[in-house]
């Protein structure tokens, strides 16, 4: 089984989590570090995918963004336009697929059962819808997925809405669905579910869906401290 190192890494800047994933590609790329996943969260931003319509789906006007210090950054990563904000697990898996996970969709279908496991955790019901992708419950979007997959290396991964403030997806039309709503965790099993907790489940539900061990390191150092 192959490790998996893990870095939960708290909150941490848009600008900076895309720098420090291109660092990490390479690095990857190199063989001079294992498969990681980073789990973060971002300060309120709202991100472009590389879809040329992205940035029309931002409903909200600069001045508006502006005065709720709501940041812009495109991306390079597959998708639409999505929001990031406190109380959102953002999950980057800096994974080498290759030799024999080398196919883009079971990616994307392995990353969003990784989310319904963690929603059944707690008592939700999330599933696919058919031509869409993410985790949804009902009608709403709990989880969403948006990557990048140069020569079989992952970057960019997955939002999770624990209790994140719903109230700023209604700046974007988000990931460009103007007829289906967002959700989050706290809003359907309750307001006390500890977001390092729902990490926890993710880590796990990960390394398993991926074959994966899991070894949790320091952020600072790289030193590992606990396995899960």
């Amino acid at each position: 089984m192959r490790p998996l190192e893990v870095r939960r890494l708290g909150v941490v800047s848009y600008g900076d989590g895309l720098e420090l994933q291109k660092e990490l590609v390479e690095e990857r790329r190199a063989g001079r570090i294992p498969d990681l996943l980073l789990l973060l969260q971002h300060p309120p931003v709202i991100t472009l995918g590389v879809r040329r319509a992205s940035r029309s789906h931002i409903v909200a006007s600069d001045a508006r963004l502006a005065d709720l210090g709501i940041e812009v950054h495109d991306t390079g990563r597959g998708g639409d336009v999505t929001y990031h904000g406190p109380g959102q697990i953002v999950g980057y898996p800096i994974m080498d697929l290759r030799p024999d996970r080398c196919d883009v969709h079971r990616y994307v279908r392995d990353i969003e059962e990784v989310m319904i496991r963690v929603c059944a955790d707690y008592g939700v019901a999330a599933e696919r819808i058919p031509g869409l992708t993410g985790a949804w419950v009902g009608a709403d979007k709990i989880g969403a997925i948006g990557v990048r997959i140069s020569r079989w290396i992952t970057s960019h991964g997955f939002a999770f809405n624990v209790n994140t403030d719903l109230s700023h997806f209604q700046l974007i039309v988000p990931c460009g669905i103007s007829d289906r709503g967002v959700t989050s965790l706290a809003q359907i099993a309750g307001p006390d579910v500890p977001l390092a907790g729902v990490e926890e489940r993710f880590i796990h539900h990960l390394s398993a869906v991926f074959d994966r061990q899991a070894v949790i390191t320091a952020p600072r150092t790289g030193a590992p401290y606990a396995s899960v």
